[in-house]
């Protein structure tokens, strides 16, 4: 049974426009691709950085395969589907804005497509990010993402690939340690956790690697963070540095610096293994 595998993690530098934002991820995916990535992740909102916050509840779409979707259309959804049975890979869809029954809010939604373009997992941001700092020229940095989107249910995503058991969060839910705990329950934790992020130039610079780090390291797993990273036609500036970490906390490849582009780095399951035979810190949970 094979062992290693190549996945890719793209970084975009997403603006207001849908159609330029799926022309950019769709060259990125073609790229990863052709360099033999097998799992390819984009980042958070990398089908739109909207102008203003409502800009991505008017980009919303019905979830594909919902019971009756009355007439409506899903070019989101079904350029993530083509891109992956094109490409003949597994892609996680960092999160498109999915309609929740508001005409307000929105569902901040990550999907996970086979290689045969078949949607197989969906998972709903849970935890919504909420900042506000006064910088030292009197400039302040404010977030409220629960203005415009309605928080997920808390049941954990998972999945069982060819890469291992994948695990499904998003950006701020990094923070809350219970969430990939949950992830990872002692008798089938994850072997691969994805973290599509747009986390703000501010709190990424103090915090984005060490968190990564150690979701990683507490549960000896693989972490994939596709991030978005540059400044946006909105203005809003975002970390970037797209990471893949081993489970031993372990940086594997990143993409150091902000603008587009592809991080392409090899998981090997015999390391999760012995990782988790010579630290067996899952087992020794006693809560």
């Amino acid at each position: 049974m094979k062992q290693t595998y190549k996945i890719a993690a793209i970084q975009t530098l997403s603006n207001h426009i849908v159609a330029d934002n799926l022309k950019a991820a769709g060259e990125l995916i073609a790229q990863a691709a052709g360099a033999g990535a097998e799992l390819v992740a984009l980042p958070e909102y990398f089908c739109i950085m909207g102008q203003k916050e409502t800009d991505k509840v008017d980009a919303r779409e019905p979830f594909a395969l919902a019971a009756d979707l009355r007439g409506q259309s899903t070019p989101i959804q079904d350029f993530l589907a083509a891109a992956a049975a094109r490409h003949k890979v597994w892609l996680v869809g960092g999160t498109i804005p999915i309609d929740c029954g508001s005409t307000e809010k929105i569902l901040n939604t990550s999907l996970v497509f086979d290689s045969s373009g078949t949607c197989v997992a969906r998972y709903d941001k849970i935890h919504l990010f909420g900042f506000r700092k006064t910088h030292e020229d009197g400039r302040v940095e404010q977030f409220d993402e629960a203005r415009t989107i309605r928080h997920g249910s808390n049941a954990p995503v998972t999945l069982d690939s060819p890469f291992g058991k994948l695990g499904l969060s998003v950006c701020y839910d990094l923070r809350f340690p219970e969430l990939y705990r949950a992830l990872s329950p002692k008798d089938a934790p994850c072997d691969v956790i994805f973290v599509p992020s747009a986390f703000t130039a501010t709190t990424g610079k103090a915090h984005w690697e060490p968190l990564l780090r150690a979701r990683a390291i507490e549960n000896l797993a693989y972490v994939l963070a596709p991030a978005q990273g540059g400044k946006h036609s909105n203005g809003r500036r975002t970390h970037g540095h797209t990471l893949l970490i081993d489970p031993w906390g372990a940086v594997v490849a990143e993409k150091a610096d902000e603008g587009p582009g592809v991080v392409i780095g090899e998981i090997n399951l015999n390391l999760i293994r012995e990782s988790r035979a010579a630290l067996p810190a899952l087992e020794h949970r006693t809560l």
